[in-house]
Formats: C-alpha cells, sequence, structure tokens
C-alpha cells in the first residue's frame, strides 16, 4: 500500500507560510539531497486550493530544477469544495477531488505506485493528521523565527501522538525531523 508523505519547510514557531521569505539561506546541498531523495519516492502529489492557486501560475512555465520537472510531470491532485475545475499550464495531468477526501485518498493509496507526496498545504496536512490518513510528516525545521504566517498547527487541533521514526541536521542548523503516526494501543 502506498503512503501519504508530507514535507514541509517550517520555522521555529510553527510558521509555513511563504517559506520564500525565511528558508532560501539555509537551503544546503543536505536539503537538497533530502528533496532530491523525497521527490524521486513520490509519483502523485495532493495540493490543497490555497497551495494550487499559488503554485499554478509559476510551475507550469518555471525552469527551477530539479523541482519544476517533478511537479510538472507528476500526477497531481488538488484538494478543494469551492473550485469548479484544475488546470496546470500545457499538463494534462491534474485532478480536482471535491468532497470526499478520506474515500479518495484511500482510493489513492491502495493503487500501485510510488508515495504520494504533499506539497505546502498547510490546511490539508492537518486534515489528513486529523482524519488519520497521513502516514508520514517530515518537518525541516529551520533557525528561524518568522514572527507571522499560516502555521502547521492551531488552537483547536486536537492533541496526536506521533513518533520520530529518522532526524539528522543540516549543514545550516535546519533539524530534518520525519514523523509517522503512533500506533494506538
Amino acid at each position: 500500500m502506498r503512503k501519504v508523505v508530507s514535507g514541509l519547510f517550517i520555522s521555529l514557531d510553527g510558521v509555513t507560510e511563504s517559506p520564500d521569505k525565511w528558508q532560501f539561506d539555509h537551503f544546503d546541498t543536505d536539503m537538497m539531497a533530502g528533496m532530491v531523495a523525497h521527490i524521486a519516492e513520490e509519483d502523485t502529489v495532493l495540493l490543497g486550493r490555497v497551495t494550487y492557486q499559488e503554485w499554478a501560475s509559476f510551475w507550469p512555465t518555471s525552469t527551477i530544477e530539479p523541482y519544476a520537472s517533478h511537479i510538472n510531470n507528476t500526477t497531481k491532485y488538488v484538494v478543494s469544495k469551492s473550485l469548479d475545475k484544475v488546470e496546470w499550464g500545457n499538463f494534462d495531468n491534474i485532478t480536482l477531488i471535491g468532497r470526499d477526501l478520506a474515500v479518495e485518498v484511500a482510493r489513492l493509496k491502495e493503487q500501485r505506485g510510488k508515495n504520494i507526496g504533499i506539497a505546502g498545504s498547510t490546511t490539508l496536512v492537518r486534515s489528513l493528521l486529523h482524519n488519520d490518513l497521513l502516514d508520514e510528516l517530515k518537518l525541516m525545521v529551520h533557525p528561524v523565527i518568522a514572527g507571522g504566517g499560516n502555521r502547521l498547527f492551531k488552537d483547536e487541533d486536537q492533541m496526536k501522538r506521533l513518533r520520530l521514526v529518522d532526524s539528522m541536521t543540516t549543514s545550516t542548523g535546519v533539524a530534518i525531523l520525519t514523523y509517522q503516526p503512533r500506533p494506538k494501543s
């Protein structure tokens, strides 16, 4: 069975929004190697509505590698209750998921293939975690306090117990922490 895996850039104060404003001076060769390994293990990407709307106008014509080739050529599913259609430049590998997220994710997990990755999409990650649909949460914790922006966790989120399955620190001080849901006892 395929896994649903999220990889997020995150600040010390929990901000995941607009990492382009605070993470590039920490993006070193260790992080690049980790990103390359992460995208090599996925052949499907889930995007939340906001990430889709931000990325759809940028990535289809981008030449920033290796991510441009990956995101443009990988099958994408956009999770949204408000959109009627989705497009990705000249690529036809994008589908809209509307109402039944749990059913659709379960269907995707049963298909043959590599991991199903989640790019950005903090609200989607929270929803998948809340509904026990996320198999792995990789946080790239940057040694910076962003001070403001959308945070991964909200005060109203319910408690979830996770277990640390891997960790490393990059040469620029980014802690890459990989968690999986802890089995219920």
